[in-house]
């Protein structure tokens, strides 16, 4: 299994991964401007993972400086692995992508959120070395004009 950066061409495979880790149709449109846009940026990182000559992964963080950590925080925004590669170490291999790419590049705290109901999800990170020491708040209102 092998890991590497994600670009224009895997578009299809990530909004397929995407959409199914929000179980709902994402605008396909807004969905490859925003991942165009992402891969321009220095500070976004998509990886992809590869088995058996097949992309079975995803995963991305978004990196910044944090005045409250007073450095570098990278935030795993998404992951998604291919259902019957699940309990194969992919998720670990991602996870262990971005730490490395974190120790290289000094960053102070690796973070990862994840929706409430996936307590599968919550375990796997548990279990590979992650602590919840606070909770996210989203507002749910609407910012449309």
């Amino acid at each position: 299994m092998t890991t590497r950066s994600a670009s224009l061409a895997d578009l299809p495979f990530v909004y397929q991964c995407l959409c199914d880790l929000e179980e709902m149709v994402l605008d396909k449109v807004a969905f490859g401007a925003v991942f165009e846009r992402n891969l321009a940026n220095p500070t976004v990182h998509y990886v992809l993972a590869e088995a058996d000559n097949q992309l079975v992964g995803f995963a991305s963080c978004h990196v910044q400086a944090l005045l409250h950590h007073a450095g570098l925080v990278g935030e795993i925004q998404e992951m998604y692995v291919l259902p019957d590669w699940r309990s194969q170490g992919v998720g670990q291999q991602l996870v262990e992508h971005f730490m490395d790419l974190a120790r290289r590049e000094n960053w102070v705290h690796l973070e990862v959120t994840s929706n409430r109901r996936r307590t599968q999800t919550h375990r796997f990170y548990e279990r590979i070395g992650f602590v919840q020491p606070s909770l996210k708040f989203v507002w749910k209102g609407e910012f449309k004009v």
